[in-house]
């Protein structure tokens, strides 16, 4: 009995809060790199659109490859913090510096020196994200074996991440426009992403002391990673969610990118402001000499000072854009915590297909809405938040179930295989979703990094926001149909494989 409970252990809520900080911190960087790093790279970093796809697809191509060498590591490191537990402590500080680095653009350089600086910081920020975060997904494999926990660990933890989002996408833009007052817009990037480098360390250091790894591989035979990437190959499930995974997080990446430029050039800025105003979030312009006003607003930038017809240099739409993200943001926070029971009500695969299915509608209806209909674009961010927000922790723990399935066909576990190889796909999912934004702009809209205004790209916005977007996540919805294993599937292999694990405990006694 006292193996069953170490193997089935129930987690505390300061263990699954603690563990869940982790994924809060990769979440400044994460959120940063899907809604704004390709516009900070075009707009103020100064690149084109075909060296900023360069940037963003090379280095994160290398981290995709990365990600499996990093899983190998992983799963064959040993210390007296577990397997993957040392890696988030050691990386934490390299991970500050180098995020506030990638976000500094450099004075007085020629273009040349410019794109090396961006690869190589970007690279190196990639990795490091490699090094902490493919190791903290990991973890929360070997945290428990109980199914039940696993969701409840992954509901945590994506609240956590949904906090930062929030954070990120509520208040970066308006911070940026903060601290760009007297200076410009590359200065508020630096400024802003410094603060939340430091958040990053905090966080990790949280997520490091509070964990613990519990769940042993039962087998003690020594595998080459050739072989473990074998019998991986072999793993059905695995291979339709690493597809999957690729196809999903180039929409983030895409989306991200995409809805920057579709609320900053898109959108009516006269529409906005109207809404704003009715927000309490305007105010008269600001008077040379005088003093700037006070108050929370005031100091996180989420005033718009000025008039109606004055709006072309304000930061109208940073602001709606940002209003938009932190609403949409805080419906997912919220609407996660209240699914918690939809996957072991109807399954995991179910309640991802649903909620897959309804976002590709959502995306498609976005496209219909022309530019002054702010309050509708509200609206479907909203109902857009609802209906995928229960499928984000669901599909990290149904990575978990791919690592279990390997180890009840094989007998052996490699958790850290799988999670790097869902690693690879993410990347390379991330890389495409971004550098593909660009490629179909300017090969398909005669996007123009110096004429975001220009019409042809302007509906190219629209066109992506909405339709490409809309497509893809019908592909993704297609995928989770093929995917194996369903409700009845992953119980019984949770049950034998919790049978094996005690078996293993009773034959293989820990030295007392």
């Amino acid at each position: 009995m006292a193996e069953q409970q170490h193997f089935q252990q129930k987690l505390s809520f300061l263990e699954k809060a603690g563990y869940s900080c982790g994924d809060s911190a990769a979440n400044f960087v994460f959120m940063s790199m899907i809604l704004f790093q390709t516009n900070f790279y075009t707009d103020s970093f100064g690149l084109t659109a075909g060296a900023a796809a360069a940037i963003l697809l090379w280095p994160r191509l290398w981290d995709a490859f990365f990600d499996p060498i990093m899983g190998v590591m992983a799963d064959r490191t040993t210390s007296r913090w577990g397997k993957f537990r040392p890696w988030i402590l050691f990386t934490s500080v390299p991970w500050c510096v180098v995020m506030i680095l990638a976000y500094t653009t450099p004075h007085g350089w020629h273009m040349g020196a410019m794109i090396a600086y961006a690869a190589i910081t970007n690279t190196m920020l990639m990795t490091l994200y490699s090094m902490n975060n493919m190791p903290y997904s990991a973890l929360g494999g070997v945290m428990t074996g109980d199914l039940n926990e696993r969701t409840k660990l992954n509901s945590f933890r994506f609240i956590a991440a949904n906090i930062a989002q929030f954070i990120v996408g509520t208040f970066t833009l308006t911070l940026v426009a903060k601290f760009a007052v007297g200076h410009d817009r590359q200065h508020g990037w630096q400024m802003t992403m410094t603060i939340w480098a430091v958040l990053c360390l905090v966080l990790f250091l949280i997520a490091f002391v509070s964990t613990k790894e519990r769940i042993k591989p039962m087998s003690q035979v020594k595998t080459s990673p050739l072989q473990d990437l074998k019998d991986l190959v072999k793993n059905n499930p695995w291979r339709v969610m690493w597809i999957m995974t690729m196809v999903h997080f180039g929409i983030l990446s895409l989306r991200g990118g995409a809805n920057y430029n579709y609320f900053h050039h898109f959108v009516d800025k006269g529409a906005m402001f109207d809404c704003l105003q009715k927000l309490g979030l305007t105010a008269p312009p600001l008077v040379a000499g005088a003093p700037a006003p006070g108050g929370f607003l005031e100091l996180v930038g989420y005033i718009v000072h000025g008039t109606r017809d004055n709006l072309a240099s304000s930061n109208v739409a940073d602001v709606y854009n940002s209003f938009v993200n932190g609403l949409t943001t805080a419906t997912t926070i919220i609407v996660i915590y209240l699914s918690v029971s939809f996957a072991r009500r109807f399954g995991k695969k179910t309640v991802a297909i649903v909620g897959f299915g309804l976002s590709a509608l959502n995306a498609f209806a976005t496209y219909l809405l022309p530019p002054t209909a702010v309050y509708g674009m509200l609206a479907l961010n909203i109902v857009g938040s609802i209906v995928y927000a229960p499928t984000i922790p669901l599909i990290w723990a149904i990575y978990a179930d791919c690592a279990d399935y390997s180890e009840w066909k094989t007998g052996r576990r490699f958790t850290g295989m799988v999670f790097a190889t869902i690693g690879f796909a993410l990347k390379a999912g991330l890389a495409l979703g971004s550098a593909g934004l660009l490629w179909i702009l300017a090969g398909f809209f005669h996007y123009d990094t110096q004429l975001p205004d220009a019409p042809d790209a302007v509906h190219g916005y629209r066109v992506c926001v909405g339709l490409v977007v809309g497509t893809m996540f019908l592909v993704c919805t297609f995928l989770l149909m093929v995917y194996p294993l369903g409700k009845r599937v992953t119980i019984q292999m949770a049950d034998e494989l919790a049978e094996r694990r005690r078996k293993f405990a009773a034959e293989n006694p820990t030295p007392t």
